[in-house]
This record gives structure tokens, C-alpha cells and sequence, in this order.
């Protein structure tokens, strides 16, 4: 089948790789994205409160963050593939399962700890880093269609989540969720998925294994000054903590509005399907923004870049405080559209540049852990906040401040003195490629 895919076409096979990647980011984070869709549902049909519900998000989002490290270093050590198939397999029959969830500490168990320990596995901490040895040239518009796939998830499955739920019912729509998993992305990744492009005999960004077939030469691979072979060292240098605390409050801002979003309008008086058509434009113009992003990453700044997508999202909460429900609705849809999941490329190109892509396996589970305690928190507190006070507002409002810290510390990154783009000719080091 893959023999048959090369012969298809002259296109670089990395592509088809990124068109797997691309599908497991679409069921990632739509999946878990709808969940926000059943907040209100699930406390009537449990006699739950917001904070129970929002306590199995939350301890969703913390097991999720605490699986990438370990499904990170498997990749670094075994290779994406293996990783991923073996976990799309228990998150889909999760899906499944959740058709039979009858009351809260149900939906804890297979929501909190099975769908989303193994959505770790299928996540950017096991994508990314199959792109970046796939990629170097164009690595951060690789990266960019890679978490497109998690925009284009949210469009389509948010608002199908919630058609599900208004024309049948919740289980239903966890069973069509998790049967589309199974029965579409199995065979895609079985066929299409390669860890590494020694598997297809090339070479990163597509060169040919064989000396004599090397017309042009490839580029000298180079590293920074910070490149290193074991994990443990990034945290001897600034970079990895400023980007670990920058993801931080990217997950504070986008777990607490996939799990709140919908329910904040409810309490507006805005409809649940109406809040989900709006959650689904946020991810289509994030779609669009996340891969302008990674295209102009590549010729930019990474830190600059990012610093401005939190600046952005800043002003996108800040529209939850100063609009009317039904304007800050549409407001935040469109200026956080533009920002969502466009710190995905950013961070773990950056990453990759900084530090190589040996570890960055491991490297991009430790950020992304970061990022899910920051959201693990923050869908507790936002619950917290609104049984207490009745009202997201203060929770918006801290929302709002971190972004602007985010923003700052992003800037502040020493791009051009660690990052591997930035090298002088007279400092390339050469990358060995294994096997050679």
C-alpha cells in the first residue's frame, strides 16, 4: 500500500505522514472538545453540580498531560508509530464506552483517566516529533497542518457532537464519535503512518538514502548551542522553562473554554447548538490562522510569533468582560480563532530548534504537561468560580492576565542565540543520521 502511494505520486512521502498526524489531531481534539457540549445535560441527567462535571474534565486534562512524557519517550525510543496505534485503539473503544456512563464517578473513570490517558498517545507529544524528523525546511508549516488537524477537528465534531445530542441523545453521539475513530483512522494510520523517513529509504525533507543518488547534496543538519542528548539537561537553560510556563497558561485559557464555553452561553440565554456553531468557527478561522503561522514561522521568529498569538487570545478574553454576551460570543469566536491551537507549531518547533529533535519526544511531553496541569486547573477553578460566584467573569479575568505574562515571557526567548535556524556557517555542526 505504501509502495503504492510513492509510485501515485513525486510528492515528498513525509506528506502522506502529516495526512495520518492530520486525522489523529481531528479525533484528539475534537473528541475532547465536545465535551464541553454536555456540561449542562450531564448535570440534569446525573443531579450533578458544574464542579463535579468540570472535576472529570479536570482530572482528564491532568492525565493527559501526565501520559505524554511517557508516551513521548516511547516515541523517542520505538518510534511514533507503534505509539500511536496502540493508543488510538482504547481512546476509540473509550468513545465507545462512554455511551454507558450513568453517573458522575462514571464519567471521572472512563472520561477522566481511560479516554484521556491514552489520548496522550495520539497527542503533539507523539506527532510532533515524528514531523520534526520527517522535516526540517519546512518544518514549521509541517507542524502547522499537523495541529490544523485539531482545528478542523473542533469545527466539525464540536458542532456535530451537539446535532447528535439535539436529535437523539449523548449516547448516541459518543458512539458515532468513537466508531468513526475506530472504523476511519485504524486503516489510515496501519497504511500511512512511517516514524521515520529511513523507513521509506530517505532522508529528512525527502533526499534520497543512496550517496549517488544525492543531486543535490542535502543541507548541512545543524544544532545549537543548547542541542542535547539526555532530556533531564533542558531544564539547565532558559528556554524550556519559558516555553513550559508559556504553555502553562495556554492550557488555563483552552481547557477551561472547551469544557465552559458552551455553558457560559447557556447561562446567557444562548443556545447550546448556537454556542457550538460559534466554538466550531473559532477552530475553522484557527484553521486558517494556525497555518498562515507556521508558513510565516518559517521565515520569522518563532518567540515573536508566539508571543503575539498569546497577545492576541489576551484580547479575546478581554471581549468576555467589556461585550454583551451575545457580541462576545461571535468576538471571542473570531479573535480567538486566530490564535487557538497556533502556539502547537510554534512551541514544539521551537523546541526541536533549540534543543534537536533527539529527545524532543520526551522534551514536547514535559511542555505539554505543563500545559495540562495549567488546564487541569483552570476547568476546576472556572467550575469553582461559577457555583460560587454565579458568574465566569473573575475566572475570564484571570484568564486575561496570564495571557498577557505569556505574551511577555514568549518575547523574552533568546531565539536567535540558542535556536539551530540561526547558526553562523562557521558553527555548523553536523548531525549524524542514524544508520549511516
Amino acid at each position: 500500500m505504501t509502495n503504492f502511494f510513492r509510485k501515485a505520486s513525486t510528492a515528498y512521502y513525509g506528506w502522506y505522514v502529516i495526512a495520518a498526524l492530520f486525522f489523529t489531531a481531528f479525533v484528539g481534539v475534537g473528541v475532547r472538545g465536545s465535551y464541553g457540549v454536555f456540561v449542562k445535560t450531564w448535570e440534569d441527567d446525573f443531579g450533578a453540580s458544574v464542579t463535579l462535571i468540570s472535576v472529570a474534565a479536570s482530572l482528564g486534562w491532568l492525565m493527559n498531560g501526565a501520559s505524554q512524557p511517557l508516551f513521548g519517550n516511547l516515541t523517542d525510543k520505538y518510534g511514533g508509530r507503534p505509539v500511536i496505534i496502540l493508543s488510538f485503539i482504547p481512546m476509540g473503544l473509550g468513545g465507545i464506552a462512554m455511551a454507558f456512563v450513568t453517573n458522575a464517578y462514571m464519567l471521572i473513570f472512563v472520561y477522566g483517566f481511560v479516554i484521556s490517558f491514552f489520548s496522550g498517545g495520539i497527542m503533539f507529544s507523539t506527532g510532533g516529533p515524528v514531523v520534526a524528523q520527517w522535516f526540517r525546511a519546512k518544518r514549521g508549516t509541517a507542524m502547522s497542518i499537523l495541529a490544523a488537524g485539531g482545528s478542523i477537528g473542533g469545527l466539525i465534531l464540536v458542532p456535530f457532537a451537539a446535532y447528535l445530542l439535539i436529535q437523539y441523545n449523548w449516547q448516541t453521539a459518543w458512539v458515532v464519535m468513537g466508531v468513526v475513530m475506530l472504523a476511519l483512522g485504524l486503516p489510515l494510520l496501519f497504511f500511512l503512518l512511517k516514524s521515520k523517513p529511513e523507513d521509506m529509504g530517505l532522508k529528512q525533507d525527502g533526499y534520497e538514502r543512496t550517496p549517488e543518488a544525492l543531486d543535490p547534496p542535502p543541507p548541512e543538519v545543524t544544532t545549537g548551542p543548547l542541542a542535547i542528548d539526555r532530556w533531564q539537561d533542558s531544564y539547565s537553560s532558559a528556554p524550556m522553562w519559558q516555553l513550559s510556563l508559556a504553555y502553562v497558561v495556554c492550557g488555563i485559557t483552552t481547557a477551561s473554554i472547551s469544557v465552559h464555553f458552551v455553558r457560559w452561553a447557556v447561562e446567557q440565554d444562548i443556545s447550546a447548538g448556537k454556542a457550538a456553531i460559534a466554538f466550531g468557527l473559532l477552530m475553522g478561522i484557527n484553521a486558517v490562522g494556525v497555518i498562515t503561522i507556521g508558513f510565516l514561522s518559517d521565515k520569522m521568529e518563532r518567540k515573536t510569533l508566539l508571543g503575539i498569538v498569546y497577545l492576541i487570545r489576551a484580547v479575546a478574553f478581554l471581549s468576555f468582560l467589556v461585550l454583551p454576551a451575545n457580541i462576545a460570543l461571535w468576538a471571542f469566536a473570531i479573535i480567538g480563532g486566530g490564535s487557538w491551537l497556533a502556539t502547537v507549531p510554534l512551541t514544539t518547533s521551537l523546541t526541536a530548534d533549540v534543543y534537536g529533535v533527539k529527545t524532543l519526544g520526551t522534551l514536547s511531553g514535559l511542555i505539554n504537561l505543563a500545559h495540562q496541569i495549567g488546564g487541569a486547573a483552570a476547568v476546576l477553578a472556572f467550575g469553582i468560580v461559577f457555583d460560587v460566584f454565579d458568574t465566569y467573569n473573575p475566572a475570564f479575568f484571570g484568564g486575561f492576565v496570564t495571557l498577557l505574562a505569556a505574551g511577555v515571557i514568549s518575547l523574552s526567548i533568546k531565539e536567535r542565540k540558542y535556536s539551530s535556524r540561526y547558526m553562523k556557517p562557521g558553527d555548523t555542526i553536523l548531525q549524524p543520521v542514524e544508520g549511516d
